[in-house]
């Protein structure tokens, strides 16, 4: 058997919990084929809560109740699924690169380093895996995305949606041809159970700051949707949008409760959106971490409807009034080679089979299936939400994606050089 893919993390902050147990399933599954041996993080302690149970700080609690929340995953360690090897622990990305211990980084840093770090990461051939959005803004995305194929080097992001169940088995129902062509799709949500009206997002606060977000509830929800909707129904032509901060100052709250900080909100909140398939059909898509009451939303997530009948999330309503649950038909009629394309040795944990798809490609010199170009194009479908919404007008998504429109982008670009 080859080595196993030496992998050094960048970044320890509250994803990091989802990012190690899809590490210790592929470990379970039987998959050996990698090993953690570097962890990177701005203070050492950060690092050392991940690193072995039993030693470091005390960890933090998730941020989320919401057990389908990536941000509400339990703590976990590197030694709790690689006991045979601790991984070494940086404060620094140029050191951890000079250690000769990696062939590949896993960069879960916050949005406004992942080109930086990244471009540094690639320069020095390293295959890498980013934490979702790509980038800052569309122009860092693209620089990252053609390094990367320059060098031959596998770059994927981790957008898990691509590989949720639900997903995955809509996908299959639609190019079986269940619905025949597409002609509508809606993924409406009115207001979130944890931080709607006005809390602070995960408790980090530059979630809400557009030069450190890129935008808010558009980009950071923006790329789950606009890759949801690529992936289901097709590339998106044109985006008509209207975004707006209804709630121009957040609220951190500590665990009884209380105000611990109140920050300002230049990012956008609330988003409403009409996309435009290239293949004719037409959506509705909003989202909001605005919204006082209570949410309202589609109970199913996604609808979409084609020329034969519908979908509701995982239930297929045919014309005739039938209602077919995806998990019965595809147990039923899928065979094991799409089984396994789908859900390698039965994982269904999106992380884990995000990382399979990553590590595979490294191994047989090819880009993922989760390759940084999907991840550029989902990048500019979410910010034609915002360029639409500064430009009053509808957008071309390949507009954004060349740079020909980026008024909503240029400030932020201008801050980073790009």
């Amino acid at each position: 058997m080859a080595d196993p893919i030496r992998i050094g993390i960048v970044g320890c902050g509250r994803i990091l919990p989802a990012h190690l147990r899809g590490y210790r399933l592929l470990r379970e599954a039987g998959y050996d084929d990698f090993r953690i041996t570097a962890l990177v993080a701005r203070k050492h302690d950060d690092a050392l809560m991940f690193r072995k149970r039993g030693e470091g700080p005390a960890p933090r609690p998730p941020v989320s109740q919401n057990p389908d929340d990536a941000l509400g995953a339990p703590h976990s360690y590197v030694s709790d699924f690689q006991p045979e090897l601790f991984p070494d622990v940086y404060t620094d990305v140029t050191e951890m690169l000079a250690s000769g211990t990696v062939d590949a980084v896993d960069l879960t840093a916050s949005l406004p380093v992942h080109h930086t770090i990244g471009l540094q990461c690639l320069a020095v051939g390293k295959h890498l895996m980013i934490e979702k959005p790509l980038a800052i803004t569309v122009k860092a995305g693209t620089r990252l995305v053609e390094a990367a194929e320059a060098d031959g080097l596998a770059l994927s992001i981790m957008e898990n949606v691509r590989f949720q169940e639900s997903v995955r088995l809509i996908r299959w129902a639609i190019e079986r041809g269940e619905l025949g062509n597409l002609q509508m799709v809606a993924a409406i949500s009115l207001g979130t159970g944890e931080w709607s009206p006005d809390r602070v997002v995960a408790d980090t606060p530059w979630r809400h700051y557009r030069l450190e977000a890129g935008g808010g509830a558009s980009i950071d929800i923006g790329v789950h949707l606009a890759h949801r909707l690529r992936y289901l129904a097709g590339e998106i032509r044109s985006m008509t949008a209207i975004a707006r901060v209804f709630e121009p100052e957040r609220e951190l709250r500590d665990a009884e409760g209380h105000v611990a900080g109140r920050f300002p909100a230049d990012a956008d909140d609330a988003f409403f959106a009409l996309p435009e398939f290239e293949n004719g059909a037409v959506g509705t898509v909003s989202f909001t971490w605005a919204g006082h009451g209570e949410p309202t939303g589609l109970p199913e997530g996604t609808a979409i409807y084609g020329e034969r009948g519908c979908l509701k999330g995982t239930t297929l309503i045919r014309d005739n009034g039938e209602h077919v649950d995806l998990r019965d038909l595809f147990n039923a009629e899928a065979g094991p080679e799409t089984r396994e394309a789908f859900f390698p040795r039965g994982l269904t944990d999106t992380f884990a089979l995000a990382y399979r798809d990553w590590l595979d490609s490294i191994v047989a010199r090819r880009q993922p299936e989760m390759n940084g170009r999907e991840g550029l194009h989902d990048l500019a479908t979410a910010f034609a939400i915002m360029e639409s919404a500064t430009a009053r007008a509808p957008v071309a998504v390949a507009d954004v994606l060349s740079g020909k429109i980026d008024a909503y982008q240029r400030a932020i670009n201008q801050h980073y050089g790009l």
